[in-house]
């Protein structure tokens, strides 16, 4: 097995094991209250969950964040997740595809989840590190072909990437990069945090060099510090571990993150980073963004089977619509129109970034 595939092994290993969520943050969403409606005067049977992103429809603003891919346990967990968001209408991402481009015999495990979903949104991976050591257009193009995908995601982990003992830090024109990408590839380019957020400085130079979605992926949910700070338990240099300790909730807030780049850019945005109900979901598109999306949970649901990953995505849709039907909502675009208290740690942090957090309180669907 070579370095790559060890390390997406110890990955799925460590997240199903170990605690890797932010121990001393949370992703916000306590601090976002929705204003109950005693006289709904809709019916909940007639709620519409569907939304439009990327010209695609989605049954539900929700999709399965990036995870896995290259080794055997990783083509089962994305063939599991693929024919279940598939018979759902939803979406799904897959894990970094630099270990299929080096060795393309790995590319069926990637693969797999175009077989298992015909018609599904799914959204091929690269790193950003990997753009400044070389990769390009030809690589990205591969990528898509690869899965046959509706997007591409480049993901930025300089967190992830300081930490891990092989981590790779060079960001410098990075930028540009991502940029000769977007402009050149035909299918949109999606820029997507791991567990960091995203502030509405960043957003801005994104959408300017014509990224076509952004996701927050912000602090509150699974720790990518934490997940190398236990791959570094073996290791030699106790110097990581201590690093992955120090820097375990480092990171924009999930909720406050949302905020910040939907505020800021006219491009979908999309919400992860401990979003772990139906309840969040709402919250997060009353915040501002148009799609959602969820990893752990159903890592650990992919790995006991289909019918595991679509009744925990049956669950969060549920959540979701018994949410609208209590703040009178019919149909997401109401939703995003819902009165909400920005409250708390969010709304100080807002504040002093120079956000109206009152404003959402004032809205009337």
């Amino acid at each position: 097995m070579n370095e790559i595939a060890k390390r997406k092994n110890d990955h799925i290993r460590i997240c199903l094991e170990k605690n890797v969520k932010a121990r001393k943050v949370t992703a916000g969403f306590e601090d976002i209250k929705f204003v109950h409606k005693a006289l709904p005067e809709i019916e909940m049977k007639d709620i519409d969950t569907s939304t439009m992103a990327f010209n695609h429809k989605f049954t539900a603003p929700l999709v399965v964040g990036a995870l896995t891919g290259g080794t055997k346990e990783a083509e089962e967990i994305n063939a599991n997740i693929a024919e279940a968001v598939e018979e759902l209408g939803l979406g799904m991402g897959v894990g970094s595809q630099r270990i299929a481009i080096e060795n393309p015999q790995l590319s069926k495990t990637f693969a797999i989840t175009r077989e298992k979903a015909p018609t599904a949104f799914l959204m091929a991976n690269l790193g950003a590190p990997q753009l400044v050591e070389g990769y390009g257009i030809e690589e990205a193009r591969k990528a898509v072909e690869m899965i046959d995908a509706n997007a591409l995601v480049i993901h930025l982990n300089p967190l992830q990437e300081t930490i891990q003992p092989e981590g790779e830090t060079n960001y410098r024109g990075v930028l540009q990069k991502i940029e000769k990408i977007a402009r050149s590839l035909k299918v949109p380019v999606i820029v997507k945090e791991t567990g960091a957020g995203i502030a509405y400085e960043e957003a801005r130079k994104l959408e300017a060099a014509s990224v076509a979605g952004i996701d927050v992926s912000g602090v509150g949910g699974t720790s990518f510090a934490a997940v190398e700070y236990y791959r570094a338990e073996n290791a030699k240099s106790k110097f990581q571990r201590k690093l992955g300790e120090n820097f375990w909730d480092w990171g924009i807030p999930t909720a406050a993150s949302i905020v910040e780049v939907s505020k800021t850019v006219q491009i979908p945005v999309i919400a992860s980073g401990g979003i772990r109900s139906g309840i969040h979901i709402a919250k997060a598109i009353s915040l501002g963004a148009s799609l959602t999306s969820v990893s752990a949970p159903i890592l650990r649901s992919a790995t006991k089977g289909v019918e595991k990953v679509k009744e925990t995505l049956n669950f969060l849709i549920k959540e979701l619509r018994n949410t609208m039907f209590l703040v009178g909502a019919s149909s997401i675009e109401e939703l995003k129109k819902a009165p909400i208290l920005v409250m708390g740690k969010t709304g100080e942090w807002l504040r002093l970034r120079g956000f109206d957090v009152e404003a959402y309180a004032r809205r009337l669907i």
